[in-house]
């Protein structure tokens, strides 16, 4: 239940209101944006709210149970600070949202209506609506470990314990030629093996991505040159010249933890678990059912 100040209800008892919709918004980066539909800027505990950031709200939908609630958020591609290339880099992914409606004749005047998370953002030539997600939408996420064959662990964690630092499993690189918009050829890594880098993330320290970070689908060599494709198309193109850094992947399996890592004892899933050809096995009459280990 909202308590609503006694100021700003003396306010709404007038009759006549002067209120309009603040959003501050926390990007997983650190980075804090205000944003307001009001035509003038406002600014209060520390943040100041962009006025005609093309931003506009939706109905505030809430029930009682514990589904996701949700809000939307449509703007033009107007302020500086909202750019289409930080919308597909998947910058604004998640990010904190606090909605307050506010007197902007005395922002004293206030009320939090609602904190959430950004969800999908559906976007069009000019304009993009963003999902406002309920705190409950936590709920729906999975916590804890899960009993699975394969290494829940993130290479390189805490509980992985692999130093991807390790020259053993860096390496830099240079593009040489662009052969698909997520595809290239690249000097600087051909002593590594094929594969090596499969599963891997690739960071951009030059060129016009510089700073963003790619996973890597396949790691190939062809004619004695590596050939590097990512995931995901980068949101700029990729040119000859740009520089990186790639790290080695894992595909999870206890083979590749001891094989190519070394890290057995550190070995995050349960590789010994009934697979499904054992929980399908029928009886048959050549024995082997005598409760001994498969």
């Amino acid at each position: 239940m909202k308590t609503i100040p006694p100021a700003l209800q003396t306010h709404l008892d007038s009759g006549t209101t002067t209120l309009a919709w603040c959003w501050r918004i926390t990007r997983t980066d650190g980075t804090s944006f205000g944003f307001t539909d009001h035509d003038r800027l406002l600014a209060f505990d520390g943040t100041e709210f962009e006025p005609e950031s093309g931003l506009t709200a939706s109905e505030i939908r809430s029930g009682a149970d514990l589904s996701v609630d949700a809000q939307d958020a449509a703007g033009a591609l107007r302020s500086d600070r909202i750019t289409e290339a930080d919308i597909l880099d998947g910058r604004w992914d998640n990010a904190e949202v606090e909605l307050w409606r506010v007197n902007w004749a005395s922002p004293t005047q206030r009320l939090l209506l609602r904190r959430g998370a950004i969800g999908q953002i559906r976007r069009g030539r000019y304009a993009f609506v963003a999902e406002i997600r309920s705190m409950s939408h936590l709920l729906g996420q999975t916590v804890g470990r899960t009993f699975q064959a394969s290494c829940d662990a993130a290479l390189g964690d805490a509980r992985c314990g692999v130093d991807l630092e390790d020259p053993a499993y860096r390496g830099t690189g240079i593009v040489i030629d662009g052969l698909r918009d997520r595809a290239f050829t690249a000097s600087g890594i051909a002593s590594f093996a094929p594969g090596w880098f499969r599963f891997g993330t690739l960071t951009w320290t030059t060129g016009p991505n510089a700073g963003r970070r790619a996973e890597v689908l396949a790691h190939d060599r062809s004619d004695g040159i590596a050939v590097i494709t990512l995931l995901e198309a980068p949101i700029r193109p990729i040119g000859a010249g740009d520089g990186f850094t790639v790290r080695a992947g894992c595909d999870k399996r206890i083979a590749t933890c001891g094989g190519k890592f070394g890290n057995v004892v550190n070995f995050r899933g349960f590789p010994h678990i009934p697979g499904q050809d054992t929980i399908l096995r029928y009886a048959s009459q050549d024995g082997g059912h005598d409760g001994g280990v498969l």
